[in-house]
């Protein structure tokens, strides 16, 4: 069986940097730790992950705590996450909490007993506790949504003023009676799409507000469409995806077409939104680019946890197709 001494020997390089070009340690150069996982490969070396655990009071796994893993938008950020870490010798274990703070609390439980090497953590609420980890000292980067702590490295979507061009996008497409269906009230996202909403229209002098909140799925959007559709509104501005689902189907229960009757445009660009009739206009958020900034967050903090902490917001983009068009 090869030992990591053989590794270092075909590398030509110490057992040190071995270890830590295999540990996926940032101050190792590239070439190196190609170079030394190609020596490790050929040989059949393999860490041994016990012994390194016992040394390091942690395992080479990253912990990703999600929302909800139906979200197309939550996978695309475990993919970015998932990316980075494997490039760097991590693997990563996928948890969801449903939008449930108890579960997200036992899943933080397991990451602790597991010694995981540092978390990703979507946040069910800004009150999410994560001071079990700081007192381990285990790194935790928060994604979508801030945590109360504002010494918490977070990559987040400037999801208000992105609400907000969306509902100017309405306006200007001649809308006049604009509804919004969001997300629970104490959701951050939710909350700050339906303040992006309610800016575009006193900016545009319109005292008139539809609101509606429900569950961040498809039945919650459903429900949420239903009852906003009795006030008769002309278009849409709907949180996620997942909503997005339920607002076409209580429309189309309705006898009424996207763009034609009731202009829609929704969070995220999945990959469903360009096969209906018409097209979904949305706002595109840069989920990979989430998943991977945060990722690279992480692994940085678990190289030097004396960095001072950092916060990445990046953009969304409007996308504009048929279903915000009259005709």
């Amino acid at each position: 069986m090869a030992t990591i001494s053989d590794v270092a020997r075909k590398a030509g390089v110490s057992t040190a940097t071995v270890s830590r070009a295999l540990n996926g340690k940032s101050t190792v150069d590239p070439a190196l730790v190609s170079k030394v996982r190609e020596a490790a490969e050929e040989l059949g070396y393999h860490p041994n992950g016990l012994a390194r655990n016992l040394r390091r009071q942690e395992t080479a796994v990253l912990a990703l705590i999600i929302s909800d893993v139906e979200n197309p938008f939550f996978t695309s950020i475990a993919r970015g996450v998932e990316d980075v870490a494997q490039t760097a010798g991590y693997s990563v274990v996928l948890c969801n909490s449903d939008e449930n703070a108890d579960k997200e609390r036992r899943y933080i439980d397991v990451a602790l007993q597991e010694r995981v090497a540092g978390v990703i953590l979507s946040p069910t609420d800004v009150s999410s506790s994560i001071e079990r980890l700081r007192r381990r000292g285990t790194p935790v980067v928060a994604v979508d949504r801030p945590l109360a702590e504002s010494i918490s490295d977070q990559v987040l979507v400037d999801t208000r003023l992105a609400a907000r061009e969306a509902t100017e996008h309405l306006i200007a497409a001649g809308y006049e009676r604009i509804g919004c269906v969001t997300g629970p009230a104490g959701v951050r996202t939710a909350d700050d799409r339906l303040a992006g909403y309610r800016e575009a229209l006193a900016a545009a002098g319109r005292a008139l507000r539809l609101e509606s909140r429900a569950e961040y799925r498809a039945s919650g959007g459903s429900q949420a469409t239903r009852e906003l559709l009795a006030e008769s509104p002309d278009a849409l501005l709907v949180a996620n995806s997942a909503m997005a689902i339920g607002t076409l189907e209580a429309l189309r229960a309705a006898g009424l077409q996207p763009g034609r009757d009731v202009g829609v445009v929704a969070f995220d660009d999945v990959p469903w939104a360009t096969l209906i009739d018409p097209p979904l206009s949305v706002v595109a958020q840069p989920a990979y680019e989430i998943g991977s900034e945060a990722a690279k967050l992480l692994l940085a903090r678990i190289a030097d946890p004396d960095l001072p902490p950092a916060a990445t917001t990046l953009g969304a983009r409007l996308i504009e197709r048929g279903s915000t068009r009259r005709g």
